[in-house]
């Protein structure tokens, strides 16, 4: 990601540095031509320290056309205050800057925002007024929110100069078509019992550290007075990471059960905390807010306290980045207060429980955060009720079938043990199936999930989804299925009605092919792979 710093002193461009451009411009006014969805960073340099920096306020009012924009700046120690910057449009957006600090109060500056130019990349994501049980981009283009669960992203290389472990495991996430992380900006250790075969592997360890920790001190031993500056800067890295790559941070601010020795709530630290990440990570494009995973359990916080988070990230917020809570009780009861609905629901019964908060909450988005399918790695990290990858793949499909957007979890990445190079592990170590979430993602590529409605009526003994606008049928049919009756879908054996199968395990597709009913009712792959029958209406 192009990430340019501004330094307001002299008219002169420095060299770039891990994916960093440094610019030192006289003091004078002058615009900056950044591109369309990228961040930027102008660092204001103060001559007097002043006390208490964290508790400084300082606002850029940014103008663009009708638009007022009130962007937080925040402090990054030394003298530097930053304002970040990203710009929706193209245009002109001028800027003056006002708050507790004399030196920087009235100071003016302005970026020309170009045309986006890479070709994958869309904006911050969004939900459509025309369609709201569906994620977009700004720029329109359906965004399909298969998620990878990695809570401990932010340790992976801590302290190095280089984001080399990050990189290759975001690049895999990636390359296997996930579009988000869910993660936290921190988190300390696990409660339960820890596989002893980790023990023989500490690289993979990243519970526990006291060298990581987003306040003064260590985990162990806190110091609340001021936050650590280092820890958020090793953060955006991480996050630039994720931009370059388009993948999502769906970034959890809080988290109860690991171990984290936080401030008490609603004092002076806690909302120095929360308020510095609002204001630091705003500005990328590829942000979702998430107040707190599994926000009520754990009997810490209330349903008052969410409320206030929320509503605090909202006045903070000057992009207006989507935000819910990992909590489905607190969803289901302020859903005024969310951008979608999060649940999480380990039942058997996953299909229809996701159909029923779909029904429920036709006007929001449905995320799946977390299904009880954890796929096996070489550690035993948290096993929940489900550990076979092939039925960790079958309930994210329950979910997909139900109109729901899901996440994967594969223990070897989500929580404290981090395999970032899974398949260059010993032959002795089990892989993970990331390829099956591939093979998903490019069919919602050639079939955008976001033109399907879940269609219990005509399930029959499979699901089904629905595109009556194209007139596409899609049938998910289980391995364990002898045949599924189609009657339901009341075709007459035609040539402009065609059939095809997918392999969920493979990704294959059957050429298409003439609609048969009695051909298209047996799976080819039958007690081999779970398969989706994919059948296209001729004219009528």
């Amino acid at each position: 990601m192009k990430y340019f710093k501004l330094i307001v002193l002299l008219l002169t461009i420095s060299q770039s540095l891990l994916g960093q451009t440094r610019w030192e411009a006289s003091s004078q006014r002058q615009g900056i031509q950044v591109e369309q969805w990228t961040v930027h960073d102008v660092v204001y340099t103060l001559k007097k320290m002043p006390t208490n920096p964290f508790d400084k306020n300082v606002t850029a009012t940014t103008i663009h056309g009708a638009d007022t924009l009130q962007i937080p700046l925040f402090y990054n120690g030394g003298k530097e205050w930053i304002l970040r910057f990203s710009g929706k449009e193209p245009g002109t957006y001028g800027y003056t800057l006002s708050g507790d600090l004399p030196e920087l109060r009235g100071r003016k500056g302005s970026f020309e925002v170009t045309k986006n130019t890479k070709a994958d990349r869309h904006g911050g994501v969004v939900v459509k007024k025309e369609d709201p049980k569906h994620f977009y981009y700004e720029d329109g283009t359906p965004y399909f929110n298969l998620a990878f669960e990695c809570d401990w992203l932010f340790a992976l290389d801590h302290g190095q100069k280089k984001l080399s472990k990050t990189d290759q495991l975001l690049s895999t996430v990636a390359q296997n078509g996930f579009k988000q992380v869910v993660m936290n900006v921190y988190s300390y250790d696990v409660s339960w019992k820890k596989d002893s075969l980790l023990a023989q592997h500490p690289e993979h360890e990243y519970g526990g550290r006291e060298d990581i920790f987003p306040f003064l001190g260590s985990n162990k031993n806190p110091d609340f007075s001021a936050l650590n500056v280092a820890f958020f800067q090793h953060l955006d890295r991480t996050m630039a990471s994720l931009h370059d790559k388009e993948l999502v941070s769906h970034l959890m601010i809080y988290v109860w059960n690991k171990m984290v020795n936080w401030p008490d709530m609603d004092t002076h630290a806690d909302n120095l905390y929360y308020d510095y990440v609002i204001k630091r990570y705003q500005a990328y494009p590829n942000i979702m807010w998430d107040v707190s995973k599994e926000a009520l359990y754990y009997g810490r916080a209330t349903a008052e306290y969410i409320s206030e988070r929320i509503q605090r990230a909202r006045k903070l917020d000057a992009y207006n980045r989507l935000i819910s809570v990992h909590s489905y009780s607190f969803c289901s009861k302020h859903p005024d207060e969310v951008d979608f609905i999060s649940s999480q629901d380990w039942s058997h019964p996953l299909y229809q429980k996701m159909l029923d908060a779909g029904k429920r909450f036709p006007n929001k988005p449905i995320f799946n955060i977390e299904h009880g399918g954890y796929e096996a790695s070489p550690y035993e990290v948290f096993t929940g009720d489900y550990t076979d990858a092939e039925v960790c793949l079958r309930r994210n499909y329950m979910c997909l079938f139900a109109g729901s957007y899901t996440t994967y979890y594969w223990q070897g990445a989500s929580w404290n043990a981090i395999i970032h190079n899974p398949f260059e592990q010993p032959a002795s170590f089990p892989k993970p199936k990331f390829e099956y979430f591939a093979h998903m993602s490019a069919l919602f590529k050639r079939y955008p999930f976001a033109n399907f409605q879940a269609n219990l009526g005509k399930n029959s003994s499979g699901y089904n989804l629905t595109d009556p606008k194209n007139g596409i049928t899609m049938m998910y049919m289980p391995k364990e299925n002898h045949s599924v009756m189609l009657l339901f879908l009341d075709l007459k054996e035609a040539p402009g009605h065609t059939m095809q199968w997918f392999n969920t395990l493979t990704g294959a597709f059957t050429p298409e092919e003439p609609f048969v009913r009695a051909k298209a009712e047996i799976s080819p792959w039958r007690g081999q792979a779970d398969t989706i029958l994919i059948v296209k209406y001729g004219p009528s």
